[in-house]
């Protein structure tokens, strides 16, 4: 047991939701996140009640500066917090062409710019306290553009590559940082992007993904895929990345384009 705190975005329903219970069931403490207040509270109280744990509620819109600022804030200053689990986020509907630069600009706002942020402001006082987790949820979808949900996938690719290149930095700091990918799970974020999954493939249920997620993080993974069941796949493809990058020579182009 523990009294150490964690702060979970995107916290009153789904995944996010799920991460609460399961790390107050672990015995931490809670900040949650998200735009609804009522829900949050409703969450809160019954996380009390059944696990005898602290929860602060902080409704915010994250992809509002102002409620970003605060959520900022807290993660600088409140020296308890010890895990983010950046988990905040939203599809889309409908394909490229169709997106409006509203939706695009909220989009982007939420699933890169405050999960950024968000990870950026808590990890100079990690740096200094020499420990820490921070769980960034990303989605294959990042890996697979023939997905078609372009903006929402390049979101998620950014979040993959974000986890991957602050592991690099801050892992010699102490600093654990997971990338999580989803594929589909059922959760509310189908409806508020208007998408129907009536006839989808079936899809993970969202406690399952949890779970999975925090087994993967109890391992350190820093990729950890609950639906990927060929664990070699993910190798060899991080293996395939860097025989990529031994190839490139920066000095000259290659031999194929020198020729009309």
């Amino acid at each position: 047991m523990t009294n150490s705190t964690v702060l979970i975005t995107g916290a009153s329903t789904g995944i996010g939701a799920v991460y609460a219970d399961r790390f107050a069931r672990r015995g931490h403490d809670l900040v949650i996140v998200a735009r609804d207040g009522a829900k949050l509270e409703t969450l809160a109280t019954r996380l009390r009640q059944e696990y005898s744990v602290n929860v602060d509620v902080l409704p915010a819109d994250l992809t509002k500066s102002s409620d970003l600022a605060l959520v900022e804030k807290r993660l600088q200053e409140d020296d308890r917090i010890d895990t983010l689990i950046n988990n905040a986020g939203i599809a889309q509907s409908g394909r490229f062409v169709e997106q409006t630069p509203d939706s695009i600009e909220k989009l982007i706002a939420l699933n890169i710019t405050a999960l950024t942020r968000l990870a950026n402001a808590v990890t100079p006082r990690l740096v200094k306290a020499g420990k820490g987790s921070i769980v960034n949820v990303s989605s294959v979808v990042g890996l697979a553009p023939e997905y078609q949900m372009t903006v929402y996938g390049a979101s998620k690719a950014f979040v993959l590559f974000l986890s991957q290149g602050m592991n690099l930095e801050l892992s010699s700091k102490g600093i654990y940082v997971q990338a999580l990918l989803p594929a589909g799970t059922y959760t509310e974020i189908w409806d508020r992007a208007g998408i129907d999954i009536s006839n989808s493939s079936p899809m993970m249920e969202v406690n399952e993904l949890v779970d999975a997620a925090l087994v993967g993080f109890d391992r350190r993974e820093l990729v950890t895929i609950p639906p990927l069941h060929k664990e070699t796949r993910w190798n060899d493809l991080d293996k395939a990345r860097q025989g990529l990058l031994s190839d490139i020579e920066m000095s000259n182009a290659a031999a194929r384009y020198k020729t009309a």
